[in-house]
């Protein structure tokens, strides 16, 4: 009985990060690697009696991921985290500011055996297509009540992590969440005091802070989160985002408080860092004393690397002696093929059972390695990596990269070729390591050695538009920021009064005069006869497409007898009998065309021609000017009758 009540007390979470679903579906081999990892990290889950998961991030590869990997990820989620069981624990705090929904396992209409509670990462964050409203494939399946996306920021210029209160008999846990944000950016923020964690007063909470950052490990100090800026009550760090695994937890940097690094479960680029084993961990916490389980994953394709330098090769020692090193690349690639075939032995060694037989989505030939070799080949020349790797078809599953080419940097002594740093430039990047680089810094980098710089654009803003274009695959990226920045320009262009429209502003930035406005076209003020009486009639304007009007001939005494009309010129002759070949559906209008093109002869005629001398046309009288009657408003819509009882007005 002591055991059931100490039971009651316990939490129990299962912990994994970084599953990047979808990575590499297309490839036939390691399509299906990611989703037999998170397979196995649900199963063991629902096995070992978590009563939620807790993912810190990059659930999915892609920012817009394929209707396939979508597919695959709701059929795992449908298949181990819907079910009849019973969840063993309430949330206390306000479930709408959490995620802007209720929790999914409190829905009436969804049974749900397996809460999962996930935040964002730097692959499957928020991103507008056009619209107001930002959006990340978590959405999707938030809305779906399959899992409870928590740690979204809705503010620009300051950041406020509010916890996910929980609480399972008399241990309560405080569970903070942040999705990932540019790193640079939160950095600046958290030096300038504008990031804030709400801490509950009431009682006792074991707080767990989950993030998705860069850690100082190697980068830059404005490019990750410290340690030191983590307040220093928060008890355990689930810390996402970096592929290498540490599931043990170790102690902060301060020493308040815990690390936990699970790293991903699926190998995402062939590095050292991946090569180790891949884990996810079972937390159970009571009170405020916790203990973190590793659980190592078998469901992984195995990989190992290594390095070679062929200068310092056994096998090529005489051909270097010789002198036809550089020139014997049969001997290069005998060397190379040996030292892959001992790395593929080494990883089919390191290969473990595998723990479910009966999976839904089983990796696909998992008798395939991934194996890397770094090769220095200073002094040697480059081999085809894909022909050299056709070689090992049917046993390495990463036959178009299983070589690494580098050199030792050397200074030339070719002044051709010398390259010459200029300020603000970088060393030329390396083959093959093109893919590791930052291009938004190379392209800073680029613009901060230029002598012009961006006038209207901001370069940051850029460095954003390019990271949403590449990483995230947003086509609308550029367009979005062009747009914004030139509706903000525009505005504050307005507030100034230093330009009234577009093209002067425009213009402005060119260092070229604002175009000049066009004048209005001459009004030929003899179409009507001075009048002090009447007011004056305003010359219809002439289409461009007529030409100039020729002058009218005097009258002759045919036209004293019709009223004094001349008769109308070529052009009109030919558009009159060109409206009158028209369909009889358009007749009503072409008789308007024409009532109107005869008071324009009338008007061009007595304009043009010089009225007869006993038939002077007197001025039109017109009537005097009406104000209208006033419109009356419309009707307000009259509110729907709906009866209140039974619901809550608040």
């Amino acid at each position: 009985m002591a055991e059931e009540e100490e039971d009651d007390d316990v939490f129990t979470i299962m912990v994994a990060t970084d599953s990047h679903l979808g990575y590499c579906d297309r490839d036939a081999v390691r399509g299906t690697d990611s989703f037999a990892a998170f397979e196995e990290v649900l199963r063991l889950a629902n096995d070992r009696g978590a009563d939620f998961l807790l993912l810190a991030g990059d659930l999915f590869h892609d920012n817009k991921p394929s209707r396939r990997t979508l597919f695959k990820t709701m059929s795992l989620l449908r298949r181990y985290a819907l079910s009849d069981a019973a969840v063993g624990f309430e949330v206390l705090s306000d479930q709408e500011a959490n995620f802007r929904q209720s929790v999914n396992y409190e829905d009436p209409h969804v049974s749900v055996g397996l809460p999962i509670f996930s935040i964002h990462g730097n692959h499957d964050d928020p991103t507008r297509e056009g619209g107001v409203e930002a959006l990340a494939a978590l959405d999707l399946l938030s809305v779906a009540n399959m899992l409870n996306y928590f740690g979204r920021q809705g503010h620009a210029d300051r950041v406020e992590v509010s916890p996910v209160l929980l609480r399972k008999g008399n241990t309560r846990v405080a569970l903070y969440g942040l999705g990932n944000m540019r790193d640079e950016r939160l950095n600046r923020m958290w030096q300038q005091k504008r990031v804030r964690f709400l801490r509950p007063r009431d009682g006792t909470y074991f707080s767990i802070f989950v993030l998705h950052q860069n850690r100082d490990v190697g980068r830059g100090r404005n490019t990750c989160v410290h340690e030191s800026m983590i307040p220093a009550w928060i008890d355990l760090v689930i810390w996402g985002h970096e592929h290498e695994c540490q599931i043990k937890p170790r102690e902060s940097a301060v020493g308040t408080f815990r690390v936990c690094q699970p790293g991903s479960s699926v190998a995402c680029s062939l590095v050292e860092g991946e090569a180790k084993p891949k884990h996810c961990g079972l937390l159970q916490v009571r009170g405020a004393e916790f203990r973190l389980t590793p659980l190592r994953l078998t469901c992984v394709r195995p990989f190992v690397c290594d390095e070679v330098v062929l200068n310092e090769a056994p096998e090529l020692q005489d051909d270097m002696d010789e002198g036809d090193g550089a020139d014997n690349a049969t001997a290069v690639r005998d060397c190379l093929a040996a030292r892959v075939e001992a790395l593929v032995e080494r990883a089919r060694k390191t290969r473990s059972a595998f723990r479910y037989d009966d999976m839904l989505l089983p990796m696909a030939a998992p008798d395939q390695v991934l194996v890397r070799l770094k090769v220095d080949h200073t002094g040697f020349a480059t081999l085809n990596n894909a022909k050299f790797g056709g070689q090992f078809v049917g046993r390495v599953a990463n036959t178009s990269a299983i070589l690494h080419f580098s050199r030792q940097k050397q200074a030339s002594t070719s002044a051709a070729k010398t390259w010459v740093p200029t300020e603000g430039s970088r060393e030329p990047v390396e083959e093959g390591e093109l893919a590791a680089a930052a291009i938004d810094q190379l392209i800073q980098d680029q613009l901060d050695g230029q002598e012009a710089k961006l006038q209207i654009l901001e370069e940051t803003k850029m460095n954003e538009a390019l990271n949403g274009f590449v990483d995230k695959q947003d086509p609308q990226a550029f367009a979005e920021e062009v747009e914004r920045t030139l509706v903000r320009e525009q505005k504050a262009q307005y507030k100034r009064g230093d330009a009234t429209d577009p093209e002067s502003i425009r213009a402005k930035y060119r260092q070229a005069p604002p175009p000049a406005k066009k004048a209005p076209a001459a009004v030929d003020a003899s179409s009507e006869e001075d009048s002090d009486d009447a007011p004056k009639k305003p010359a219809k304007k002439k289409p461009a497409a007529r030409g100039r009007k020729k002058a009218a001939a005097p009258p002759s005494s045919e036209d004293e007898d019709s009223e004094g009309e001349a008769p109308p010129p070529p052009r009109k002759r030919a558009a009159r009998a060109s409206r009158a070949r028209k369909q009889a559906s358009y007749a009503d209008d072409d008789d308007d065309d024409d009532e109107e093109e005869e008071d324009d002869e009338e008007d061009d005629a007595s304009a043009d021609a010089s009225p007869p001398p006993k038939k002077k046309r007197g001025a039109r009288k017109q009537a005097p000017w009406k104000d209208p009657a006033p419109r009356a408003p419309p009707k307000a819509p009259q509110p729907a009758s709906i009866d209140m009882t039974g619901w809550d007005s608040d």
